[in-house]
């Protein structure tokens, strides 16, 4: 029997069906591939890390937050002293944005939320640098390490709960009355005793208001404020007279010839103690020499004896000097 070379609606329906679904995925596959620059041409860059916690093959390469790349390999260095350089990852960036990518660029390992994979972040570089070329290394740039964050907010947090222990105890101790502070609190006699100090307190000052007492005059009275007043503007006016007189005081104060005059004996009195200690005047050598000091005393000895004698027996020294004639 033969067969019939008509295709029926449902075998046409069926085609129709598999060629839609084969244009989307074209497109869907198109659209990712341009998202993700898989069909561009790509510039191969290394950069070597100490930890690659967060980064997997595959992985994006942003340039300033844009979509850029994908991480190629990650791989192992051989051991050594310099642990900043333990892997090597080799990332490809879209040729379009090499420009951008420059020696002045620094990656970035950002986290992609707090808890989520890291991303590999390039940022843009500067004139003044050559741009890139395929092959050339990449520097790390000061990165913000979460998991470091939470650690020392980790440790934070113990240190928050060791202070709330320590509050807590000494709150007990406070509300149990241990300690001077804790007496202060709950002592009654504390409160009492208080008490009758400000009551005192409140006396004593009802007292100083009194207006008889001298304390409420201070207080109370002008008369004290009056008299100040009236002192402070006969000081004033005694000030002003000082000032603006012709009297002795007035003169002191505006008139430079008392100073000159002062100023001239002080320099003749320097004269005259110069001369009286570098002349060789009888006041010079008073100064200086002993001989003239010396005689002067022995002069001056002398005299008293004479005196001395005189007042014992004066008729000695007087016999003869009275003559009647």
């Amino acid at each position: 029997m033969k067969r019939s070379t008509f295709i029926t609606w449902d075998q046409l329906r069926v085609g129709i069906l598999l060629l839609v679904a084969l244009g989307v995925l074209t497109f869907v596959v198109i659209k990712l591939g341009h998202s993700a620059k898989l069909f561009s041409k790509r510039v191969t860059l290394v950069a070597f890390v100490p930890n690659a916690a967060g980064l997997r093959v595959g992985g994006q390469v942003t340039v300033a937050g844009q979509m850029a790349g994908s991480i190629k390999a990650i791989e192992f260095l051989s051991v050594d002293s310099d642990t900043t350089r333990n892997l090597r990852v080799v990332v490809e960036v879209d040729e379009k944005l090499q420009p951008q990518v420059r020696g002045d660029s620094r990656v970035l390992l950002r986290n992609q939320g707090l808890l989520g994979d890291k991303m590999f972040d390039i940022t843009p570089g500067t004139p003044q640098f050559n741009m890139l070329a395929s092959g050339d290394t990449l520097y790390l740039g000061n990165s913000v390490d979460y998991e470091q964050m939470i650690q020392q907010a980790s440790s934070a947090l113990n240190d928050v709960v060791g202070l709330t222990h320590d509050l807590k105890a000494i709150s007990t101790g406070l509300l149990e009355g241990k300690g001077t502070a804790g007496q202060l609190l709950t002592d009654k006699k504390l409160y009492t005793e208080l008490t009758t100090v400000l009551d005192r307190t409140s006396a004593v000052l009802s007292n100083l208001q009194n207006p008889n007492g001298s304390v409420g005059k201070l207080l109370s009275d002008p008369a004290l404020f009056n008299n100040l007043t009236a002192m402070v503007s006969q000081v004033d006016t005694l000030i002003n007279a000082m000032h603006n007189g012709n009297g002795t005081f007035a003169k002191m104060l505006r008139d430079d010839s008392l100073y000159n005059n002062m100023v001239k004996v002080t320099g003749s009195a320097d004269s005259l103690v110069s001369m009286m200690a570098n002349g060789n005047g009888t006041a010079a050598r008073l100064f200086k020499e002993d001989g003239l000091y010396n005689e002067l005393v022995s002069v001056i000895g002398k005299l008293n004896a004479v005196l001395e004698d005189i007042r014992k027996d004066p008729k000695r020294y007087t016999k003869g000097a009275i003559r009647i004639f």
